[in-house]
């Protein structure tokens, strides 16, 4: 009681030291329907303002029955409440165990930050049943002595964030796929808890996206573009999903519920969507497939860039067991940014692995620096807690040698300026301090003012300080080539249509009656 604020302002309710000798034995006289509210748990809100989706008692009753064909619960099950009852994933674990006889075995939370001890949780007390994030079992998975000894798992569950099967590979490859089995379950708290089911096997290790799978029986799942028009197979879409899970709206927020939860056009009776705000794509069998995050776009240097494709392609290199990239403001604006952590026995080369992600992305997709930690953070609710990742330090490795004569002290004060490092050695490289094809573009402009002729390819052929402070001339050591005069065109018959104007008249051939590139404005230069 001393360690609670404000206690004089507060009811307190001391629960250890409870009496309820002259309470009554019988259950509450209080009338419960399927409508009835069950319980709100906030969710994260972009705006910074947590948002309280409320669910009632049908809602949970419903997924239990559906889902009950695929997993067989009953009293021989033994779960654990491993997630923060803030969390819908405890909302399956604790009624999935209690109404269906099972036991549910409430984890201490030192444990649940733990995978050594919660490992041992698993064997002690011969746990059948186990939900876990994507990046809590990635972890659990980590623990030498995993395989050992034998698990009395029957099912784990995934769900609370994106799953890459092939994070999976080293359980599959020792335990197989079937028992346990591995379910995916994708899943949204206004959706209560589970959407989708997707066992996850040893052919998906060889897949390029998380699967999804296909609606619990009694949902819907719509995938459809800014208009709300059907995409076709193979699309990338929002998903907005309908039918029976979908939660009364948020708590006191009408507006943001008018927002989210939206008429289902596709619905004569009036039923509702709710906008997932999650990126998803049909395949070829039917089945979902999880792209990412809406708001996980960023915008960096001009380009929309999904930051699940980048974490797709590090978790794809060898020796990378967790990864995931993040935008942090720079010099330059927004940059890049990779976090890994290594697989057991492996060793990262952070150099390296941005030379291998080179070879399979664009420029501006490969991350400015790529940050080694031990194991991605989590938060209470098992998933990678993005807030926690520490700022990168834009240093080099190699040993520091300064700058040698004027001109190279002038160079590396541009180079530090721009890149906004304390100093800049002659084997320092320019992208490992942060560097990109803008920030190049920064160094040649004020280089060249200071009397320093440099060129941004000088900068990509010569990446190291030494190299390319070679590689450039002071102004008054070189012919500075005069820009040609363009001569005036004569204009006394018809010009030459240029490249443009000629892949113009051809579109224009193919569809006569298009708007697609009509101005609204025109501007005439003289001179």
């Amino acid at each position: 009681r001393e360690r609670i604020p404000a206690t004089e302002r507060l009811e307190v309710l001391e629960l250890d030291v409870l009496d309820l000798g002259g309470e009554p034995e019988h259950d509450p006289d209080v009338a419960v329907h399927g409508e009835s509210l069950a319980y709100v748990i906030y969710t994260s809100g972009s705006t910074g303002r947590p948002k309280g989706a409320q669910l009632c008692h049908r809602n949970v009753a419903r997924l239990l029955g559906a889902t009950e064909r695929w997993f067989q619960f009953g009293a021989h099950d033994v779960w654990t409440m491993f997630h923060s009852y803030a969390f819908d994933f405890s909302v399956w674990e604790i009624f999935g165990a209690l109404c269906t006889g099972g036991q549910l075995v409430v984890v201490p939370y030192w444990v649940s930050r733990s995978p050594e001890d919660f490992l041992q949780l698993l064997r002690q007390r011969r746990v059948t049943v186990l939900n876990q994030t994507p990046s809590a079992f990635g972890q659990l998975m980590n623990v030498p002595g995993l395989y050992d000894e034998p698990l009395a798992l029957r099912a784990v569950i995934f769900g609370g964030e994106a799953l890459d099967p092939k994070r999976l590979r080293p359980w599959i490859e020792r335990q197989g796929d079937e028992v346990p089995k591995l379910i995916n379950m994708y899943g949204i708290t206004e959706t209560t808890v589970h959407v989708t089911y997707r066992p996850i096997t040893r052919e998906d290790l060889t897949g390029q996206r998380s699967p999804v799978g296909g609606a619990i029986p009694d949902l819907g799942l719509r995938v459809l573009d800014g208009a709300l028009n059907l995409v076709p197979i193979g699309v990338e879409g929002e998903l907005y999903v309908a039918g029976e899970g979908l939660a009364r709206g948020y708590l006191n927020r009408s507006g943001l519920s008018a927002e989210r939860f939206v008429a289902d056009p596709f619905d004569g009776s009036g039923g509702r969507l709710y906008r997932t705000g999650d990126l998803v794509r049909w395949n070829g069998e039917g089945q979902l497939e999880y792209m990412g995050r809406i708001d996980h776009q960023v915008k960096v240097r001009g380009f929309r860039i999904e930051l699940g494709e980048i974490e797709a392609q590090l978790l794809a290199k060898d020796g990378v067991r967790e990864a995931v990239v993040v935008a942090r403001d720079g010099p330059g604006g927004a940059r890049l940014v990779g976090y890994v952590s290594a697989a057991a026995e492996q060793a990262i080369d952070p150099a390296a692995l941005r030379e291998r992600l080179g070879r399979q992305l664009p420029d501006y997709m490969v991350p400015s620096a790529i940050v080694v930690l031990v194991a991605l953070p989590l938060n209470a609710n098992g998933k990678v807690d993005r807030k926690a990742l520490p700022e990168p330090e834009f240093a080099s490795e190699r040993g520091y040698e300064a700058p040698q004569g004027e001109a190279e002290e002038a160079l590396a004060a541009i180079w530090a300026e721009v890149l906004g490092v304390e100093r800049v050695g002659r084997h320092d490289n320019f992208f490992e301090l942060g560097g990109d094809s803008l920030l190049s573009l920064k160094v040649v402009s004020r280089a060249r003012a200071r009397g320093l002729e440099l060129t941004p390819r000088q900068i990509f052929e010569h990446q190291s300080f030494a190299g390319a402070a070679k590689a450039s001339q002071s102004l008054t050591e070189r012919e500075v080539m005069a820009i040609p005069v363009l001569p005036a065109s004569s204009r006394g018959g018809p010009l030459a249509a240029s490249y443009a104007q000629v892949r113009q008249w051809f579109l224009w051939q193919l569809d006569p009656g298009s708007t697609a590139y009509h101005l609204s404005g025109a501007l005439r230069l003289r001179g």
